[in-house]
């Protein structure tokens, strides 16, 4: 499953743009579920990160930039905290009557905030639609939106900076009600916010008195009772009573803290749900009907100091998160212990007439998610959610069963790009440059052995590189715009590639003039496309979709660089002595064609020793990432 401050509201977008979005927000709060859930699937680099979740009971989600045109009629940010009941805001205007036509200047005043949501309504009808449009003073600060179709019928905050006043004109249409007050949302911090503080009422003149009540702010519903978990929950009836999902599979949350579990125990008509793991700041699942995030049924347990916040919420399309009603959960319950939360919660199988609730006694992909928490609002989870292998029915048999951080394709595209650019084309550029003496009388097929593995060698790692290029593709649908420069660096060294073996075809002749000219462009794109590839399964491994465990990925591939330049070094070293040593030789003739035998003797000796060390070391590396990969 942005940060984003109260202030703000976002709106909602499309399911399929919506990967993994368990970012930031009141879901996750998830940047409080993602500056967004995929990732610029994340920004490439040695580390990444970024999600929001923004609540509101009408449909307003937290946004630092104001924007909250579909939220202009939920003035009720739901960030899974009261509202303020004592409004230290002021809102005043510049006078008490007005005509149609008039522009009337309106002042919010208070101690400093951050966002705030402005309307004016018809006093004998607050719940009805905005009524006129506003004029700004100070566009730096405050923005118009435009309302039921009415342009600059609203006015938000353009940032999250602190301010103390905001002043706008109201202009009052011709159609204006007798009476107009004007409300406001003010957000001083993510916990702390005032919903709906109203200002003196305007009149026109000759209008008759106001007879509608003084406004009042409906009480949010009571919460449900919540009680203390006395010891971690048990794993010793997974697959008997329990449908479990754990990661590591098979771990046992009592004695082992790194645990995450997640369970369902149905009971009659209702099913009990477990859910405990490490984490400072919020656990979360969902269920859902595909394996990208959206349109999803959630559930998040969210730590608050020293207490835990279970709250359902749902995802619609690629947009933050949105907090639901926990009137549907009943026997409430959490522990916090040596960094371990633990929640647990029931609910029953369906819920007829609830919005966004699944019916649980059908088959679902089931998400798991953790991450941070500051001051209320939930940032992007620490990596890739948990995602398991197949839709399960929770309330059918139990299970016991396991999930992957990484989408099988993605982790055979990582698999299939270091294999051929670690290994295939490492140890064939070597065999090409240093082992060409030692094998050149050796022949296989017609052609030198030294040149038969090298050009498989390469045909294998242009293969692996076409098959492996096509799979993230497959996987997004199309191009991934949150991927940074990896999937740039990909198609360069997709390209070149591909132009290597097309441009050895048309190799000439040993003797030939052009000979030297394409020795040149040969090295040259080959070498190219090695520090592309490199550069690029750096990005890569750091991408949400890998995201392959830090700071281990790091140094392993710095490793194998050093590794695979040192031997190269050590060649270089050796071919430069070997040269000299010829250089100094007795000028007989006999006596300097026999040495130059021993010395290429002891060369090719010297090389096939090297080769087979560091064949060793490089398949070390690669079964490391490759098992790294494996365990996702």
């Amino acid at each position: 499953m942005s940060l984003a401050l109260p202030a703000g509201w976002s709106t909602v977008g499309s399911k399929q743009e919506t990967r993994f979005f368990w970012c930031s927000s009141p879901w996750l709060n998830m940047q409080a579920l993602y500056l967004r859930c995929f990732p610029q699937m994340a920004a490439p680099g040695f580390t990444l990160g970024t999600f929001v979740f923004v609540l509101l009971v009408s449909s307003v989600v937290n946004y630092p930039n104001g924007k909250v045109t579909k939220s202009c009629r939920g003035m009720v940010p739901l960030h899974g905290h009261s509202p303020q009941s004592e409004p230290i805001h002021h809102i005043a205007v510049s006078q008490r009557k007005f005509r149609p036509g008039d522009r009337i200047e309106v002042t919010l005043s208070g101690p400093p905030f951050k966002g705030f949501l402005l309307e004016a309504h018809d006093a004998e009808d607050l719940s009805g639609l905005p009524i006129g449009s506003f004029t700004l003073i100070d566009s730096q600060v405050s923005q118009l939106l435009t309302c039921e179709d009415v342009q600059g019928s609203a006015v938000s905050h353009t940032s999250s900076s602190k301010k103390t006043e905001i002043k706008v004109y109201w202009n009052a249409p011709s159609s204006a009600p007798d009476h107009i007050r004007f409300l406001v949302t003010v957000v001083e911090k993510y916990k702390i916010y005032w919903v709906r503080i109203p200002s003196d009422v305007i009149s026109q003149p000759n209008a008759l008195p106001l007879t509608t009540p003084t406004v009042t702010i409906a009480p949010l519903s009571p919460s449900p009772p919540v009680s203390h978990l006395t010891k971690p929950f048990s794993a010793s009836d997974c697959g008997n009573r329990k449908f479990c999902v754990r990661s590591p599979v098979n771990c046992d949350p009592e004695k082992e803290p790194a645990c995450v579990f997640l369970s369902f125990t149905r009971e009659d008509q209702s099913v009990m749900v477990e859910m405990s793991g490490p984490s400072d700041g919020y656990l979360s699942f969902a269920f859902s009907h595909d394996r990208w995030m959206g349109h999803d049924d959630a559930y998040m347990c969210i730590r608050e100091d020293q207490s835990v916040h279970i709250q359902p919420s749902h995802l619609t399309g690629r947009s933050h998160p949105v907090m639901d009603s926990r009137g549907i959960l009943e026997d409430m319950a959490w522990r916090l212990a040596d960094g371990v939360i633990q929640c647990s919660f029931r609910r029953n199988i369906t819920l007829p007439g609830v919005k966004n609730r699944f019916d649980l006694n059908e088959s679902f992909y089931i998400f798991l998610a953790d991450g941070a928490v500051k001051d209320g609002r939930i940032y992007k989870h620490s990596k890739q959610p948990l995602i398991t292998y197949e839709k399960y029915n929770v309330t059918d048999s139990p299970k016991n069963i396991g999930g992957s951080h990484s989408s099988p394709l993605l982790k055979a595209h990582g698999a299939l790009m270091f294999v051929a650019w670690m290994t295939t084309v490492s140890i064939g550029v070597l065999v090409a440059r240093f082992l060409r003496p030692v094998w050149s009388k050796a022949f296989f097929l017609g052609q030198a052995v030294w040149f038969q593995v090298h050009r498989v060698l390469m045909l294998i790692t242009s293969g692996l590189t076409c098959i492996g290029f096509v799979l993230p593709f497959i996987y997004r649908g199309g191009w991934s715009r949150h991927a940074g420069y990896h999937p740039y660096l990909g198609c360069i060294v997709m390209t070149l590639a591909v132009l290597q073996p097309l441009l050895a075809a048309f190799r000439p002749p040993l003797y030939d003039p052009r000979r030297q000219m394409f020795n040149w462009t040969h090295w040259s794109i080959g070498t190219a496309a090695r520090i592309m590839a490199v550069a690029a399964m750096f990005l890569g491994m750091d991408l949400p979709g890998l995201n392959l465990p830090n700071p281990q990925k790091t140094y392993v591939m710095i490793g194998f660089v050093a590794w695979h330049i040192g031997t190269e070094v050590v060649l270089e070293i050796h071919a430069y002595r070997l040269s000299k040593r010829g250089e100094i030789l007795d000028d007989d003739r006999i006596q300097i064609f026999h040495s130059i035998t021993v010395a290429e003797a002891e060369g090719h000796v010297f090389k096939k020793v090297v080769l087979a060390i560091y064949v060793c070391g490089n398949v070390t590396f690669l079964i490391i990432f490759l098992s790294a990969i494996n365990h996702l």
